[in-house]
């Protein structure tokens, strides 16, 4: 069980002290609350499930059945709203499929699914108008829950919409069927909902016909974004509705397999936060026999999460979350500009000579001859694509390798030396397995073994320490910072930006053993 924070080049102990004692020093399933005294905060909370699933999600069920076991998931939802609530919680996040479940076909979920009218045209209260809409008892039950707990509630649900034969979009059954999350406000109104644009592998739901791109406002903190798992990695709705520069906070239900070294699920929510100085408020689904684990709610500077491939049960997060995050990308520390590490990188980026003072003379390199003695450059498959890697060896260097057009860079230096292999990747190309999307990666990983075949395997643990700057030439501005250490700790970067056309991130201090690294590019255009 894992519950801390980090932040950039701030003290811990205070913040690791409170937040460990609470997380560890109580029964499983017991909330692990952070946070700071701050003037312009509010408290939010992410819920963890463990979701009581179907035995044979592909059998045909009845409604009450299907009720039956949706409750059993419900009665979890209640209590951890009325937990949050003694904690003044004021917004609660709930995971993708946590009510339902996965795995169904379009026809063995249709008894799991709520009728859901548009929140645009109806105004609709479905506690205190329990009648007026049938199959909505999934919908009652979330709108009570909010009431009695006074706080908005975020949650998922299956939901089902009659449409006509005229309709060219209708599917042949004569219904849509959609991914939905809801939004309740702190009286139980229908404040909202989203439907999931990108599925992933979801032959049970429909997308819809024009993409939702869903705001919602509050009274404690302005204005919400939101969407669904997958959608994370894709222009629309994600990208599109962050241009509302009036959303600083996004929620975010997911059901989310973690893949390393890339993509675990509490590292791109993290990455996201910070490409964007906002805030994210992730609740994921708790299922470690599948790889599915990791919530958080994540500001640019700071996070409060929970990683757990061991324990079953659910887990509850709350904490203090700023009204107006921080932002980190741009932002540089004072001793930026003499620090000699990043001047040396200022000197290799324009190209010039780099020179050091000793007490007898003055060295100078040439930046373009620091390759002279390269290691070799192999081939290894990460994240299902053939990356270009040079080994990482020694106690300090000047690396850089390039795939089609992009360069990775990476200036560093290791206090000593472990016994484990990293290398510097790249990849610039269409990602195809899983989905298809671009990417441009620059990453510094640590490999599974000691042969070069190992790297961008999945692990977990490490021990290398390293001061550096990765950087690349990226052709794009939507660049997501992963940052994973030893036990699946997060970092923060001590500085991220643009300098002369590269996109860099820097890190001086780890907390513990470097697992990755990387700059994490998407082209939506080349989708």
């Amino acid at each position: 069980m894992v519950c801390t924070m980090s932040g950039a080049g701030s003290k811990l102990a205070l913040f690791l002290c409170g937040c460990y004692v609470v997380a560890l020093g109580v029964p499983a399933g017991e909330p692990c609350v952070a946070g700071q005294q701050e003037a312009e905060y509010y408290v939010a909370a992410v819920y963890e499930h463990q979701s009581v699933l179907s035995p044979d999600p592909l059998a045909l069920t009845s409604r009450k059945q299907a009720l039956e076991l949706m409750n059993q998931n419900l009665d979890v939802y209640e209590q951890q709203v009325m937990t949050a609530a003694q904690k003044g919680v004021q917004i609660i996040v709930f995971p993708e499929d946590g009510i339902h479940g996965f795995n169904f076909t379009r026809t063995s979920i249709y008894p799991f699914l709520d009728f859901m009218p548009s929140p645009q045209l109806v105004s609709w209260n479905p506690c205190l108008e329990p009648h007026r809409f049938n199959d909505t008892e999934v919908l009652q039950r979330l709108s009570c829950m909010a009431i009695k707990g006074e706080m908005f509630l975020v949650a998922n649900l299956g939901t089902k919409q009659p449409c006509h034969s005229s309709d060219p979009g209708c599917p042949n059954d004569g219904r849509y069927q959609f991914n939905t999350n809801v939004v309740f406000s702190s009286n139980g109104t229908l404040v909202d909902r989203y439907r999931k644009h990108n599925l992933y592998f979801e032959a049970a739901f429909d997308t819809p016909l024009k993409v939702d791109h869903i705001t919602f406002d509050t009274p404690f903190a302005g204005k919400f974004g939101i969407f669904t798992c997958f959608d994370i990695l894709f222009f629309d709705p994600t990208i599109r509705l962050l241009r509302d520069s009036a959303v600083k906070h996004i929620v975010y239900p997911t059901a989310w397999m973690n893949q390393l070294p890339l993509l675990a699920a509490i590292e791109i929510q993290k990455a996201f936060a910070i490409a964007f100085g906002i805030n994210v408020l992730a609740a994921n689904i708790h299922h470690p026999s599948l790889g599915m684990t990791g919530s958080g709610i994540h500001t640019p500077l700071k996070s409060f999460w929970y990683h757990d491939m061991e324990s079953p049960g659910g887990h509850l997060i709350i904490a203090q979350v700023a009204k107006n995050p921080q932002s980190l990308v741009g932002t540089e520390n004072a001793t930026g500009k003499t620090d000699p590490s990043h001047s040396k990188f200022l000197r290799i980026l324009s190209g010039e000579p780099y020179c050091e003072k000793d007490a007898q003379e003055v060295h100078c390199d040439e930046a373009t001859t620091w390759n002279m003695n390269a290691p070799p450059t192999f081939h290894s498959e990460m994240m299902y694509d053939n990356f270009t890697l040079v080994p990482v060896w020694g106690k300090e260097g000047y690396l850089q390798v390039c795939s089609n057009g992009l360069c990775c860079h990476l200036l560093y230096k290791r206090p000593t030396l472990s016994k484990e292999l990293y290398a510097l990747g790249v990849f610039d190309g269409l990602h195809t397995v899983h989905g298809t999307y671009y990417v441009q990666v620059c990453a510094l990983v640590k490999c599974g073994g000691l042969g070069f075949d190992t790297c961008g395997q999945e692990i977990t643990e490490a021990t290398g320490i390293f001061e550096f700057h990765l950087w690349g030439n990226f052709s794009t501005s939507y660049i997501f910072p992963l940052f994973l250490t030893s036990g699946m700790t997060l970092e923060v970067p001590d500085q991220l930006g643009w300098e002369n056309d590269h996109y860099f991130l820097r890190k001086s201090e780890l907390s513990s053993g470097l697992v990755t690294a990387a700059l994490y590019g998407r082209l939506y255009e080349r989708d």
